[in-house]
Parts: C-alpha cells; sequence; structure tokens
C-alpha cells in the first residue's frame, strides 16, 4: 500500500486492497473516496469490494468514479464535495494515485493558488505542473 499525503487532509494512492482497511486507518483516513471505474478492476477490487472492508473496518465510504473523460466541472464539484468540503481525513484511490490528485486540484482551483496545488501534488509524488494554466482559474 502506497498512501501519500498531498494536505493535513487529502491523500491518494494507486490501487488499494480489502487487506489494507487496518492500516489505512492507522494512517488516520476517516474516508475513502474511490475514483477507480470498476470496469478496470477485477470483481475482487472492485468498489463493492473495496467498501464492504472499510465500512467494516468503520470507514466512511463513497464512490466517485473518474476517467480522463468525464473530469467535467460538474463531477469535479462533486468530487470536492465529497473530498474536501466534509470534515474528513480522505484517501481517494484509482489505479496510481493521479486522477484523484487531479481530481483534488482541480476542485481547489481558483480557490488556492495554482503553484500551492502543484507543490501539494509534487510533494505526494505527482507532477501537475503541465496543469498550471487550469489550476490558475476556477475549474468546478
Amino acid at each position: 500500500m502506497d498512501i501519500r499525503q498531498i494536505t493535513p487532509r487529502f491523500y491518494a494512492s494507486p490501487q488499494i486492497d480489502p487487506s489494507d482497511m487496518g492500516a489505512i486507518k492507522e494512517a488516520g483516513i476517516t474516508l475513502i473516496l474511490c475514483n477507480r471505474p470498476d470496469a478496470e478492476v477485477p470483481p475482487s477490487h472492485q468498489h463493492a469490494a473495496i467498501q464492504a472492508a472499510a465500512e467494516a473496518a468503520g470507514l466512511r465510504f463513497a464512490y466517485q468514479e473518474l476517467t480522463h473523460q468525464t473530469m467535467t466541472p460538474d463531477v469535479i464539484a462533486h468530487n470536492r464535495e465529497i473530498s474536501v468540503a466534509q470534515d474528513e481525513v480522505v484517501l481517494g484511490y484509482c489505479a496510481s494515485g493521479t486522477r484523484s490528485t487531479i481530481a483534488w486540484a482541480l476542485g481547489q482551483a481558483g480557490k488556492q493558488p495554482a503553484d500551492t496545488l502543484i507543490e501539494a501534488a509534487r510533494a505526494g509524488g505527482y507532477d501537475l505542473s503541465h496543469m498550471r494554466d487550469v489550476l490558475s482559474a476556477p475549474y468546478a
């Protein structure tokens, strides 16, 4: 498991496993946000399996599948509502953590300086420098 801190309340990671819930809870995560479409993974790692394991461990769970094509302003606004607007410590996951980090950054665009968003993503191991222009104005 590879949990990467983006902000004090938002983390991103590649695909997680149902057996990771103890470590996720120990890391202080309170809400898992699945951004990975079920079509990308086998049934053992689709959102329902991860959700069941998360809830059994006492973690909240939300599902907002994302692809690069579905990162529209409405979807990003909903993702932000799930991941940032609540008083939770969130782990957003997808295939590599990149989509979750991009969605987080797009949801913060115009609310925080682009360089702040890029640096937060970089600290977590994600390079969003190519998105400076889009992150400089509100997206959602």
